[in-house]
């Protein structure tokens, strides 16, 4: 692989350009080019600099308004409905998590269900962004159809990320995770990397389990995680994200010419006001020290919760830079 690393302020410097000149205004520009920098600052590189080719193109090609903010369609006290007007869609998710809190403020839970929206990103931005802030967050999306329910030979699921946060010490606990066993982002990762996969991750044309980005892309049949559970679960969220915001399903997201008008669900949950918060952090450290007294199989080496990678790989980013493929910066440059 043709690795460099470029310094995050860099990377953030020319994204921010680039968004400007596609028509962003300042602000905006801003806390989008924030969100790519930082997916990557913490090695999400899949939903970070990766993308941001996509993205770019998405916004060349009508699928995203760069103009577009969300707008409110109803009002339930706790739940409330959005149009996402196919806004950027890693700026409607900050603001519907933002909203979200808000409701939290003052119910307790907040519920913000938004349709006609686009491509989060990395769903665990808004774990952390919720977290970072004192509460329990939950979240998901629903996608294109690219992954088959449990012994389906075509696709008609979506993988539907799901993302469950919880503040922890001066970070967070973030389980950001896909239906499918990789997410496709992920894939297309490796592919660029030209490496295998740790373990099967779809099926090729002729329907075998395979290791091969190449293969799986190809064949657009990614493995659901747990197999028949996860094809159900999938099911589950694209059609409680479809009912709750009004919006349009996986069936006919995938009927459009790209993914884009996608639904999502952000559920924030306020900590301080339930009558054991001032237990809580200790019930949280007594949970994860007894998870990390696991003994470490020496294959995998350390015990990890969710997010602790991310608070490793976001230090040595930021030290030597953040590793990337000279031939995507370059793309990445002359936009």
């Amino acid at each position: 692989m043709n690795k460099i690393y470029i310094p995050y302020s860099e990377m953030l410097s020319e994204f921010n350009r680039i968004l400007l000149k596609h028509g962003f205004t300042k602000e905006k520009a801003e806390s989008c080019a924030s969100i790519f920098a930082d997916n990557s600052l913490d090695g999400v590189y899949s939903h970070g600099v990766y993308r941001f080719p996509r993205f770019v193109n998405y916004i060349t090609r009508g699928f995203i308004d760069v103009d577009s903010d969300p707008l409110k369609t109803n009002s339930l006290g706790a739940l409330e409905q959005w149009d996402g007007q196919l806004g950027p869609g890693p700026l409607n998710a900050t603001f519907c998590t933002e909203r979200a809190m808000h409701l939290a403020e003052n119910f307790g839970l907040g519920c913000v269900a938004i349709s006609n929206t686009n491509h989060w990103m990395r769903g665990g931005t808004y774990g952390w962004q919720a977290a970072k802030k004192g509460f329990a967050f939950l979240g998901w999306t629903n996608t294109e159809a690219n992954m088959p329910a449990w012994g389906a030979k075509e696709s008609r699921l979506g993988n539907n990320p799901l993302v469950f946060a919880v503040p922890y010490k001066n970070e967070a606990i973030v389980l950001d995770f896909a239906m499918t066993q990789f997410s496709y982002g992920k894939m297309e990762a490796i592919q660029l990397e030209e490496k295998t996969l740790p373990f099967p991750g779809g099926f090729n044309d002729q329907g075998k389990l395979t290791t091969d980005p190449d293969e799986i892309l190809n064949s657009r049949r990614a493995l659901p995680i747990g197999y028949w559970k996860g094809a159900g679960l999938s099911l589950l969220l694209d059609i409680i994200a479809t009912v709750l915001s009004a919006g349009l399903s996986t069936n006919e997201v995938s009927k459009k010419e790209a993914e884009y008008g996608v639904s999502q669900v952000f559920i924030a949950f306020k900590l301080d006001n339930l009558i054991n918060f001032p237990s809580i952090g200790l019930k949280i450290d007594e949970i994860i020290s007894d998870f990390k007294t696991s003994t470490p199989d020496e294959a995998y080496g350390d015990i990890r919760y969710p997010g602790e990678r991310v608070l490793h790989t976001r230090i040595e980013n930021r030290k030597r830079g953040i590793p990337l493929n000279r031939n995507l910066w370059e793309e990445i440059i002359n936009l």
